[in-house]
């Protein structure tokens, strides 16, 4: 079989749920015996999200590989439960970048380089990336609304795919908006077609539209939509907001979206296995939503909720597992102090202090973790909080007032957190982090092994500075058990308090949020909101 491509544009506005949509898709493919993979082309200069502040575009989410990419390759990585690759996340800084890079080189032997051929070759050098692999479909999500400038080279990219690919190997979807004027009750098509027609006037005749709406999309709009934007009135496919985030591809599926698929790229596989699916949305749908814990996520990029996306899902996916609701709070750290702590955080049954950078909101989160292990309230450090829960440790346990990490504190006698000799020259050169997927082992008779239940575990990292081994032995005498390191013993992963003192006080130098799934959640989350249900029915 050839491979087949498929492109998901999106217009109007931004924020449609291309990136569900893309996803959605993608489980349904799969679903049907496909193997799928998804890309994000984002139009933005930067090389790739992982200096962008998370009130830019979200977190920076992590492969396997060490990629640091765009949030919606977590949509995808959860809905096709596949772990993408640096492969799958391509900017038009990187673009540019390897343009640049080739030209220096002579590779253009002396040509004038321009947007076209010479950057539009390298889009659809990455589009045709996945040729020659197991892979069979391959779903691009395009980044953007169409007629944003800086997208226009990528929207070139993928006409010029479907000249040189056969027709039957190529699907375009328009994710659009159709606006509900509530004062007329009516749903107004206009800027759909408004949307269409810009896409067109670059060449691209969308195979398929899905229509973003708060109500059911009428028989007559339906029909206007396919006469005015010149696609089969099957093909116009209603998405409304779900009641569930994992219940879209099923949404999708009987409106027709993979059937239409199907069709266009005349795939054989036409029956699709949505079985496991289908049972999982129902076993979500049967939880007693009167019944729920309380999780506090204390941090400084609270603004914007998806600054802990892979964080917050994980929550939830690890409320599906213990049959409960999960309610999520975002705590702005910096509001944290010794006198409001108490008033702020007193109505949770858990306390998460995810990952970050910088020191606004340091100490915030240092008082969330003393009040977590004050009064035994079950606790998950991630990156960041971990090496905070070290540093408020050392301080209120081991007395050692200045205790703190070299990153906010250079000149400090006692850096429980640093960052390790061999990596001091790299890092003031600009920077060297600690990068996806690192092995940990396990330490026997710990919460890490009963929450693991392996001796050897692989987590995603996204970080610089690591725990100082010097300070040890003085702490796990104090009782901060150091359960997970490295390999070779050197990196310390995991630190915990034993359960005979606290019920779950965990913290861990990497981001398991990165692997969770809603049919195979994260073990250290699943630990978290146990504990914390556990708490509520005390």
């Amino acid at each position: 079989m050839n491979t087949k491509y498929i492109f998901v544009t999106g217009g109007v506005v931004s924020g449609l749920g291309k990136g569900i949509t893309a996803a959605s898709l993608g489980r349904l493919l799969k679903n049907r015996g496909y193997k799928v993979t998804i890309q994000k082309f984002d139009p933005y200069i930067n090389v790739d999200p992982g200096t962008m502040n998370p009130y830019e575009h979200g977190e920076v989410f992590v492969t396997n590989d060490g990629a640091e990419t765009d949030l919606d390759l977590g949509h995808y990585e959860r809905f096709i439960n596949e772990n993408l690759t640096k492969n799958s996340s391509i900017t038009m800084g990187k673009i540019y970048s390897e343009v640049i890079e080739k030209e220096r080189k002579g590779e253009y032997l002396g040509k004038t380089v321009q947007v076209i051929p010479h950057i539009t070759n390298q889009i659809k050098e990455k589009i045709y990336g996945f040729e020659n692999t197991d892979t069979d479909i391959v779903i691009s999500e395009i980044g953007g609304t169409v007629g944003d400038i800086e997208g226009l080279s990528i929207i070139e990219a993928i006409r010029q795919v479907g000249l040189e690919k056969n027709p039957e190997d190529v699907c375009f979807i328009h994710v659009t908006l159709l606006p509900y004027i509530f004062g007329s009750n009516e749903i107004k098509s206009k800027p759909t077609q408004h949307s269409v027609k810009e896409l067109q006037s670059y060449g691209i005749k969308p195979d398929i539209l899905v229509c973003r709406t708060e109500q059911d999309i009428p028989e007559n709009i339906r029909e206007k939509l396919a006469l005015f934007c010149n696609v089969r009135k099957t093909s116009v496919i209603q998405n409304k907001t779900a009641d569930c985030l994992y219940a879209v591809p099923l949404m999708l599926e009987k409106e027709g979206l993979a059937r239409e698929v199907c069709n266009h790229l005349r795939l054989d596989r036409y029956v699709p296995e949505n079985s496991k699916w289908e049972a999982m949305i129902e076993k979500i749908r049967k939880i007693d939503k009167t019944n729920k814990v309380r999780i506090a996520i204390v941090g400084k990029y609270i603004k914007l909720e998806d600054s802990y996306i892979s964080v917050i899902e994980s929550v939830k996916h690890a409320g599906f597992a213990n049959d409960i609701e999960t309610e999520i709070e975002l705590i702005d750290s910096e509001k944290i102090t010794k006198d409001t702590k108490k008033e702020l955080l007193k109505n949770f049954q858990g306390i998460i202090v995810p990952g970050g950078f910088g020191s606004r909101g340091i100490e915030g989160k240092i008082e969330a973790i003393k009040y977590a292990r004050e009064n035994k309230i079950p606790f998950l450090g991630i990156c960041l909080g971990m090496q905070m829960a070290v540093v408020e440790y050392a301080r209120n346990v081991l007395k050692i007032s200045d205790a703190n990490s070299a990153e906010f504190n250079e000149n400090t006698d006692t850096q429980v957190i640093h960052i390790m000799e061999d990596q001091k020259g790299i890092d003031k050169k600009g920077g060297t982090m600690r990068l996806g997927a690192y092995p940990c082992i396990v330490k026997e008779g710990t919460l890490a092994k009963k929450v693991y239940k392996t001796n050897q575990i692989s987590e995603r990292h996204r970080h610089r500075f690591e725990y100082n081994n010097i300070y040890k032995e003085k702490l796990e005498k104090e009782g901060l058990i150091c359960s997970g390191n490295s390999p070779d013993g050197k990196l310390v992963e995991i630190v915990e308090i034993p359960q005979e003192k606290h019920p779950y006080f965990i913290a861990v130098q990497f981001h398991p949020e990165f692997k969770s799934r809603p049919d195979a959640p994260a073990p250290l989350f699943v630990g978290l909101v146990k504990a914390a249900k556990e708490k509520i029915c005390i």
